[in-house]
């Protein structure tokens, strides 16, 4: 099995590279604080919404986490909201400010410190175990560094502010999400973001840089679950379907956290991709039967699009409809409604 798997890391996906981002040879601040940021202790689900508030402030919002869990997570119980979901709500949701947001994935150390000390707010999706709680997905905004210590400073929505994480610790569950970040900017720096993503400003670009960090990292460790499950990630972005299914089965055999479908759902994805409506469904069983999956709403949203698959559209414009009961701006179960109903 492993030299199976060696062999399909290192001969199977020959893809071009182009060089990764120059962030390394900026010079930057061996300490560094980024001011006027939000310092909301999250309600209940709710460390997504008020994290982006949190970071917003920097650009004098002044709404609380209200406005942003209305609009991206209606019901109270809605377990996760997605990176794509915040930047949405951003993107559109607050014309009166003229702030953006853009998610890639294949983040670092470097490129966190170096968006921090040129002004950019960032916010990473992470796991999280704090004491007394299982392994859970968390939004974390950074807020600044300090090298000697080798440590950031964050707004932590559930531990509060100034709260410390040791470099290692931050990448160490900042790979469980695809080292994915959340960058925010004002309208007039788009150009300047731009040019301090270097090669990871182009989206299909920085797909590739992240499944070679994810490749990287398989290959030292094949045993590592959360490489094997990022590779499906990064294949998934770049529509190699049965590479990502395969990627993703193996991951799925070494082991994950049990509340990993809570918040990522490329599986599912490629699994639809490739025709495998039975893996599908056994993921949203079991998603719905583990206590909190069925707050979630990509839960029904993939049951509605295994249905369809088999061909039991009537069962799944009902997936889609209960969907948009309990978050009616969930964009991909609105076109699919309307895909079935037109």
């Amino acid at each position: 099995m492993i030299r199976c798997c060696l062999v399909f890391l290192c001969c199977l996906w020959a893809l071009p590279l182009a060089a990764q981002t120059n962030e390394t040879n900026l010079s930057l601040p061996p300490v560094y604080r980024m001011g006027d940021l939000g310092n909301e202790y999250q309600g209940w689900n709710n460390c997504g919404p008020a994290t982006l508030t949190n970071a917003l402030a920097h650009f004098g919002y002044a709404d609380d986490q209200n406005r942003a869990a209305n609009w991206l997570k209606p019901n109270y119980e809605d377990k996760n909201v997605s990176p794509w979901q915040m930047a949405e709500f951003v993107n559109t949701q607050i014309p009166e400010l003229p702030v953006f947001a853009i998610v890639r994935s294949g983040g670092t150390l470097d490129l966190l410190k170096t968006l921090l000390a040129k002004g950019f707010p960032v916010v990473i999706e992470k796991g999280y175990e704090p004491s007394g709680y299982d392994w859970m997905g968390h939004y974390l905004l950074i807020a600044g560094y300090d090298d000697a210590l080798a440590e950031f400073t964050t707004m932590d929505s559930f531990r509060g502010p100034d709260t410390r994480y040791a470099y290692a610790d931050i990448m160490t569950y900042w790979q469980h999400f695809n080292y994915t970040y959340i960058a925010l900017y004002t309208v007039n720096r788009h150009e300047e973001l731009m040019d301090l993503l270097g090669a990871n400003a182009d989206e299909w670009q920085n797909t590739i840089n992240a499944l070679e960090l994810a490749r990287a990292e398989a290959i030292a460790d094949n045993e590592d679950a959360h490489a094997w499950f990022n590779m499906g990630s990064s294949f998934l972005g770049l529509q190699m379907f049965d590479a990502a299914a395969q990627a993703y089965d193996r991951a799925i055999a070494l082991g994950l956290p049990w509340r990993m479908f809570w918040y990522q759902f490329g599986a599912l994805e490629a699994y639809y991709h490739t025709g495998r409506y039975d893996d599908m469904m056994r993921i949203v069983r079991q998603n719905q039967s583990d206590g909190g999956g069925q707050y979630v709403e990509e839960t029904y949203y993939y049951l509605g699009l295994a249905r369809e698959g088999r061909g039991e559209l009537d069962k799944a414009l009902q997936n889609y409809i209960k969907v948009l009961t309990f978050n009616p701006n969930f964009t991909p179960a609105r076109e699919a409604k309307a895909r079935l109903a037109g």
